[in-house]
């Protein structure tokens, strides 16, 4: 069975000050900040239902019905106002079991739709610069496989941005990330797991502006909920040794998942190997700071793809990017030629960015302490 997609979540950054979010650190937002927000929230909504509109008559919709009906199912959405409430009491799941690969798009679309507003991202102290350009990043590490589907367009255009990378990094099932060795992530006598690469990725747009991986669902780790790290790269070079330098970064920012669902996941092995306590996306800070007060959902609409959590989920979203905004990320790791090294830094490239070979040595194996990272 295969499936399709329309304009589905549509996650549409601002231009708005980046935060760099450490354990225990908090930035406050000064009043001029927060006019510039709301005001571009105001626009941007606006925005949104003129894209809404021309991505129904430029053929957008279509493009990307015929794309995702390959994977599986997707339905249609209109742009609402949300609140954090709103978005956790949302269900994200496609779920008709009538639903068969001989369905017409009417039956498949008819259902109302959600564009999502994302004021402002976090990149976490753990992004690692000089990962590989790949589609498959699961490298052999146990959990529920995804296929993450992800679409990026202009905001200002409503076209579709192709030559766009996206990054994206997440932690494994027992909450530990790769290509680093630090308090809170994992065993920290591993220091193979500084090598690793594991959930780690960059693959190009095409000409409509998709990108997918094949990727495993996030455990947790404490004082976060489950999440993926994104970040979408401009204008870089490819270098020969499959990495990618230069350019600008056009947004930074995190994807969740439903809270029922995680509780399912979480149930399972290796999730449950995991005694940290869960927080929640309702305890999530992150979470809230993404969805409260604006348009935002950033929770990934997902389908199931067999009757069983082993067999995988496809999981997507449409991000509506601003290709004016710049943005500058922290990172505390490099994946180099010779392996990884704590090189901590902003978005200057004067570094030995990847590697010749896609393997780490490392597993990162076991569940992350306290004091994770975000």
């Amino acid at each position: 069975m295969r499936f399709t997609s329309s304009w589905k979540t549509c996650l549409l950054l601002l231009t708005v000050p980046l935060v760099l979010a450490h354990p225990g650190e908090h930035e406050e937002h000064n009043e001029q900040a927060d006019i510039q927000k709301r005001m571009f929230q105001e626009s941007a909504r606006r925005g949104l239902e003129k894209c809404a509109k021309r991505f129904d008559t430029n053929g957008f919709n279509t493009r990307a019905e015929a794309r995702r009906r390959s994977l599986y199912d997707l339905h249609r959405r209109h742009l609402v106002l949300r609140d954090t409430d709103d978005v956790l009491d949302k269900s994200h799941l496609v779920n008709d079991s009538s639903i068969t690969a001989d369905t017409s798009a009417d039956s498949l679309f008819d259902t109302s739709s959600t564009c999502v507003l994302n004021p402002e991202g976090e990149t976490g102290p753990y992004y690692v610069k000089g990962e590989l350009i790949r589609s498959d990043i699961r490298e052999g590490q146990a959990g529920v496989p995804i296929i993450f589907d992800a679409q990026f367009v202009d905001v200002d255009t409503c076209e579709p941005i192709e030559d766009l990378y996206f990054d994206i990094w997440n932690c494994n099932a027992t909450g530990v990330y790769s290509g680093l060795v630090a308090t809170g992530n994992g065993n920290t006598a591993d220091t193979s797991n500084l090598n690793a690469t594991f959930l780690r990725g960059i693959q190009k747009t095409d000409s409509d502006g998709v990108v997918q991986f094949n990727t495993l669902f996030p455990g947790h780790y404490s004082g976060r909920t489950t999440h993926h790290h994104v970040v979408a790269h401009l204008n870089v070079t490819v270098l020969a040794n499959n990495t990618i330098t230069g350019g600008s970064v056009a947004h930074i920012g995190q994807l969740f998942w439903d809270q029922d669902l995680i509780y399912d996941v979480e149930a399972t092995s290796p999730y449950s190997e995991n005694t940290v306590t869960i927080t929640t996306n309702a305890d999530d800070r992150v979470f809230s700071d993404e969805t409260s007060g604006s348009t935002s959902d950033p929770v990934l609409s997902y389908v199931k793809l067999g009757d069983d959590l082993s067999d995988g989920l496809l999981g997507w979203i449409t991000v509506a990017v601003n290709t004016s905004a710049e943005y500058d990320p922290n990172y505390s790791f490099v994946y180099t030629a010779s392996g990884g090294v704590a090189e901590s830094g902003g978005g200057s490239d004067d570094v030995d960015t990847g590697s010749s070979s896609g393997s780490g040595s490392g597993s990162g194996s076991g569940p992350s302490g306290a004091g994770g990272p975000n």
